[in-house]
């Protein structure tokens, strides 16, 4: 399973995309989280303290690991044919939900021609990630899907794009949901969060339907989430919140897809 989990920010992604995690590594596959947001968060959803999150160094931000990777020596000219399974091995980081995570960090530019090393390891180490990993991989992503890059992106067994009932989040929702049928994805689905009523639900559902966007499940509000976020303790491990529940099921979902 290769599920990438895209929205606006501040919509509850991360918390979904270490759901399912989660739920992947409960039913015994070897699961690898990615962190690719530029504000990294997801050791913490996947239970990590505060102080460990602070310690990993994101691959971007590796400089000898990126140096070891891409250098020959020449300023401004980069190695870009090297080997990324060392990096899934070494830097990847155990926590306490049963999923290794990996922290990406910030790739800037992604546009055609763009040699920089940290750009050239990241797509390297996603690539091959989606690719040839034969593993369940969640990745936790920006708005937007451009840097998993159109080769990668057909890979993905499915997008899940997140968004609540406001317009700004749905209309990010859109753009990520048109960027990646243009990039050849072809299982992409809506998740409405932190839905509070009918009316919100109604919402979600009336935009998604105006935009041929499938809407494959709704997570409820849930103030146990807001409660365990301000004490720093990652909302999963109570299985009896009903948001926890919703995510499970999109877990579930995803399964019985591949079934």
């Amino acid at each position: 399973m290769k599920i990438a989990v895209a929205g606006k920010g501040g919509v509850g992604k991360t918390l979904i995309a270490g759901g399912i995690a989660r739920g992947f590594a409960e039913r015994g596959l070897k699961t690898i989280g990615i962190d690719a947001d530029s504000s990294p968060n997801l050791g913490l959803t996947l239970g990590l303290s505060a102080e460990e999150t602070r310690k990993i160094v994101p691959i971007s931000d590796n400089q000898p690991l990126v140096e070891a990777k891409t250098s020959t020596g020449y300023s401004g000219v980069y190695n870009l044919n090297f080997t990324v399974d060392d990096i899934v091995k070494q830097y990847s980081v155990p926590t306490p939900l049963g999923v290794n995570l990996i922290v990406m960090g910030t790739v800037h530019t992604m546009g055609a021609g763009c040699m920089c090393a940290p750009t050239a390891v990241i797509r390297a180490l996603l690539r091959h990630l989606v690719v040839e990993v034969n593993e369940a991989v969640v990745m936790d992503l920006e708005a937007g899907v451009e840097h998993i890059g159109r080769g990668t992106a057909r890979q993905v067994d499915d997008l899940l794009i997140i968004a609540d009932s406001n317009m700004k989040s749905l209309e990010i929702a859109k753009h990520i949901h048109d960027l990646a049928v243009d990039a050849g994805m072809k299982s992409l689905h809506l998740i409405g969060n932190r839905v509070m009523d009918n009316t919100q639900r109604e919402a979600i559902q009336t935009f998604a339907g105006q935009n041929g966007i499938n809407v494959a499940a709704y997570v409820p509000w849930d103030q146990k989430i807001i409660e365990s976020d301000m004490l720093g303790i990652t909302p999963l491990k109570n299985k009896g919140n009903e948001a926890v529940k919703a995510i499970d099921g999109i877990c579930e979902f995803l399964l019985s897809k591949k079934a």
